[in-house]
């Protein structure tokens, strides 16, 4: 039975508009993005596929990329699209709220908490750099773009943006969307390159986090002083 056979007030969308977003449940929420279902499914139905699909894990629904939505018998290239562009948005809102405000980093935690946003939903690696000076955020640019199993960072250009920037500390960060935290020989040896670096121009590197949707490692400790 479609929800327009539903009773008026069990509609997902007239249970929001009347008692709030915060009153639906998951599966009723995806629905009103999705609209409508299929012949043999409702928008609800459809939803609780999709929602069963990643484990109602919500940091995993925004991974699911057009293609992959696709996958779902009953959406197309304008639910797919809908449905990534919310995704989207939510992740920039997360983005914006960082740049809002002066923060004082004090920990490597404070660090993962600036930087996940810009992790999340990735299926590559990236890496990636929180500039600081005197100990407070001044910006978070992107050095480096891998596949799904690597990333690539030019030193040069790393630098000459760090440079730029006029940062006095940084803390670099790269995510690992296979969910393993331990650092490979590469993340070691990068990480000690720009430590040395760093002292021969002044600029601290306090940290390097490998990132996923699980939680970090700080894995500055690993390299020799």
């Amino acid at each position: 039975m479609g929800i327009k056979d539903w009773k008026k007030h069990e509609r997902p969308r007239e249970k929001l508009l009347k008692h709030g977003a915060s009153s639906l449940s998951l599966p009723e929420l995806l629905a009103i993005l999705l609209r409508s279902g299929t012949a043999d499914h409702s928008a609800v139905d459809l939803a609780g596929k999709i929602l069963q699909h990643i484990h109602f894990d919500l940091s995993r629904l925004e991974k699911l990329n057009p293609e992959k939505l696709k996958s779902f018998k009953g959406i197309g290239d304008a639910k797919a699209a809908v449905l990534t562009a919310a995704f989207e948005l939510s992740r920039r809102r997360a983005l914006q709220q960082n740049h809002e405000t002066v923060i004082k980093i004090n920990s490597a935690n404070d660090a993962y908490n600036i930087l996940k946003p810009y992790f999340d939903g990735l299926d590559r690696e990236e890496f990636r750099v929180l500039l600081l000076r005197k100990g407070k955020k001044i910006d978070v640019i992107q050095a480096g773009i891998g596949g799904l199993d690597f990333s690539l960072v030019d030193l040069r250009i790393f630098w000459r943006n760090v440079l730029n920037s006029g940062a006095t500390e940084i803390i670099v960060a790269h995510n690992h969307p296979s969910g393993n935290l331990h650092p490979s020989r590469t993340d070691i040896d990068l990480t000690r390159k720009i430590y040395n670096a760093g002292k021969l121009l002044q600029i601290r590197l306090i940290d390097h986090l490998i990132i996923t949707s699980a939680g970090f490692l700080s894995i500055i400790d690993k390299i020799e002083p």
